[in-house]
């Protein structure tokens, strides 16, 4: 009766049972092929999309958002914006069917299935495609703690719901609700959507027991789709159950999931080193079950996770290419209301605005994906296509005679400088100068008229994937004026700028080429022609005058010294460790401990910590703050100050009282001091001390070292900058 009926209804979905291939309908987009390959509907040529997911509608994403001010639909549109700006044109994320479900499978239509449906419209607007996996079975706690929401996954979790009657029941019951539900914002449900063109039937199902209810599983979740009208491809996850591969074949679906992580998960610090070899080849091992080389194959997450250099994402495109993938998204893009933080998903970063190489290094990874032909061996794995990869330089590189991108500073000569439409990057190249760090796009908008969109600077505070706290800010965003030269032919050395963006009121000529600039977007002019383009003018699935930028960080502190992440930076000045012992953080003891006993054969201790790698182009500061404590009831006075790159010191005397307080030392008041000499010279009889320098300036933006002298036992957490 089973196979009668699941024929019928294969019959009434116009699928082909044998061939695995799905039916040609106006209505979906995309259709299989026989040969496991999507097709576009209109013309049969191969489909291939690139994209990322992104969770603002649900789970902590949304709630991350909400604690900001922002509100999400705002927070919506400013990121989807970036998405079109990236050239990615995929979105996909698991819903969290927690929060839109019922324990019996009904739908909820609440607020984050509206935010879902809206998100879904503004990603039709920009033309970026959408992959459906309406189930999750995950909490919505992630970093947070779970809350039951009364759903049928939170009812089952994941084995149970893989094997349970029960189970099996509330998802037939929700995946018919939602596959007939109707967005309201574009007046249609999914299936009549063109811009959805696929669905995955769930994330990441990890099966057990027998491998034919595995089969009868996925069978019966794709019945429920099917019953709704739905007639695009449907795809299911055969890389979270391998052993289970052969049963997940054998079911109605036309294509399979697939996910990479090449360098782990959640270090818990940026991993550093050459990381090309983790990339190298994606392996697809289940070629040799009959029917797999007829299914098509989506990734449908991948990162290179807790890695901040910008040469990782085109080589990822370019292997995903090579094993025949079409379709590709990044988890997890941050949302721009939250990403200062990095909070959502630890080991994960990437944003427009805060990651800028990393942002630039996706776009040219899109369009690896879309220009590399699927199924052929590269010879290189730094030089494929029009595409170069340097570990060296942290660079992605698309170099072409219309197109020319760069992650960071590149030396390479454009193919065709007379040719380009379109120049993105951040640094510099032979075609643009610029002294800021965040990303610029330049595009021709037609003759001698260019479009120039310049984003805010983006500043490395602290290490990204360390342990992340919404009061702690690791990218720091500051908005200031930059200088910028074009070598644009088609501009000439004397063209008109004109602010584009809101509150943009910038009116000016560039001289030789160079002007200053700062944040927003600019209608480029040569000289002699007239252009009657204006802010609501309509490009590219843009406006002319569209910016989206985070605001300039404020009153923010920046870490210089963390006791329980920074023991092994100290260098410590203590010529007596058996009686005069350092004790270092441990639990329920977040900070190191200079014991100084009454007697005063010695008078002094103190330590040194080098910052200098934290802080690159330091942001406005006024204030050094030490959180520490006197050991006894007795006042200490310490001396604490900084050391710039030029080795002068400035420092100030405070008091410490038996109890824990952040005390502020006003940079005015730091003066120039003699300092340790630091690690000891020997022999001992060497001078201890490097005299008072020059009488110079201070300058916040030279500091990379921290010193402090003691002469009574003292405890210290955390200094900082304000």
């Amino acid at each position: 009766m089973f196979l009668k009926s699941v024929l019928v209804f294969l019959s009434a979905a116009t699928f082909s049972l044998t061939g695995f291939a799905q039916a040609k309908n106006a209505k979906t987009g995309i259709f299989v092929d026989k040969q496991g390959v999507m097709r576009w509907q209109k013309d049969g040529s191969e489909a291939a999309f690139f994209g990322t997911n992104y969770t603002a509608p649900f789970a902590y994403g949304y709630r991350s958002i909400q604690r900001t001010g922002t509100s999400v639909e705002q927070a919506i549109k400013d990121d989807v914006y970036h998405f079109s700006r990236l050239g990615l044109d995929a979105f996909r994320v698991h819903v969290w069917d927690v929060e839109i479900s019922d324990s019996v499978g009904n739908l909820i239509n609440n607020e984050h299935l509206r935010l879902f449906d809206f998100l879904i419209a503004e990603l039709k607007k920009r033309k970026i495609k959408t992959l459906i996996t309406p189930i999750a079975f995950w909490g919505n706690g992630y970093p947070e703690k779970d809350e039951d929401r009364g759903s049928f996954s939170s009812k089952y979790g994941k084995q149970k719901a893989l094997t349970e009657e029960a189970a099996f029941q509330a998802q037939e019951r929700y995946l018919k609700q939602f596959f007939r539900h109707k967005n309201p914002y574009t007046g249609l449900t999914y299936q009549n959507d063109p811009d959805i063109i696929a669905a995955e039937v769930n994330n990441e199902p990890q099966h057990s027991g027998a491998k034919a209810l595995t089969t009868t599983y996925i069978n019966r979740m794709v019945k429920a789709i099917r019953s709704t009208g739905w007639s695009k491809p449907v795809f299911y996850n055969i890389s979270e159950s391998p052993k289970y591969a052969d049963a997940i074949v054998k079911a109605n679906v036309q294509g399979h999931s697939f996910q990479w992580y090449p360098t782990g998960l959640v270090s818990g610090h940026t991993l550093k080193g050459n990381y090309l070899p983790h990339v190298a080849k994606y392996e697809v091992p289940f070629d040799s079950i009959p029917g797999f080389k007829n299914r098509a194959k989506m990734v449908y997450e991948f990162d290179a996770g807790d890695v901040m250099d910008s040469y990782m994402y085109p080589a990822m495109a370019k292997s995903f290419r090579v094993a025949g993938f079409q379709w590709a998204t990044q988890f997890a893009y941050d949302p721009m209301a939250t990403a200062q933080g990095n909070t959502e998903y630890q080991t994960h970063y990437l944003n427009m605005a805060y990651t800028p190489s990393k942002a630039i290094s996706l776009l040219i990874a899109s369009k690896a994906f879309h220009l590399l032909p699927r199924a052929k061996q590269q010879t290189s794995d730094t030089l494929f296509g029009a595409f170069r990869l340097s570990r060296q330089a942290s660079l992605s590189e698309m170099n072409t005679e219309e197109e020319f991108y760069y992650s960071n500073t590149t030396t390479s000569t454009p193919v065709d400088a007379s040719r380009l439409k379109h120049i993105a990057g951040v640094g510099s190249s032979a075609l643009i100068k610029y002294t800021g760090t965040g990303i610029y796009m330049a595009d021709k908008i037609g003759d001698g008229v260019w479009r120039l969109e310049v984003m805010p600077d983006a500043i490395a505070l602290s290490d990204p994937f360390e342990r992340t706290s919404p009061d702690k800010v690791v990218t720091a965003i500051r908005w200031s004026s930059a200088e910028m030269q074009l070598g644009i032919a088609d501009l000439g050395l004397d063209f008109d700028i004109k602010g584009l963006n809101a509150s943009n009121g910038h009116s000016g000529t560039a001289a030789g080429g160079e002007f200053s600039i700062s944040p927003g977007t600019y209608l480029l002019t040569r000289k002699g022609i007239h252009s009657t383009l204006n802010a609501e003018s309509e490009w590219a699935d843009i406006r002319l005058g569209e910016f989206v930028a985070p605001s300039q960080t404020s009153g923010t502190a920046f870490v210089l010294f963390d006791a329980q992440k920074d023991a092994d930076r100290m260098m410590v000045y203590n010529p007596d460790w058996k009686h005069r012992p350092v004790e270092y953080p441990s639990a329920g003891k977040p900070f190191v401990k200079f014991n100084m006993p009454a007697d005063q054969s010695i008078a002094m201790l103190g330590f040194q910590s080098y910052f200098g790698d934290r802080l690159p182009g330091m942001i406005a500061a006024d204030t050094l703050v030490i959180r520490a404590r006197a050991t006894d009831d007795s006042v200490a006075t310490i001396q604490i100050g900084v050391i710039d790159t030029e080795a002068d010191f400035f420092a100030a005397k405070v008091e410490l009282s038996k109890e824990f307080k952040s005390i502020k030392i006003p940079f005015s008041t730091l003066k120039p001091s003699a300092q340790l000499l630091l690690p000891r010279p020997y022999p001992g009889f060497q001078t201890l001390y490097r005299p008072v320098g020059t009488k110079r300036n201070f300058n916040p933006k030279l500091l990379e070292k921290l010193e402090v002298t003691f002469g009574k036992g003292i405890e210290i957490s955390t200094i900082y900058l304000k």
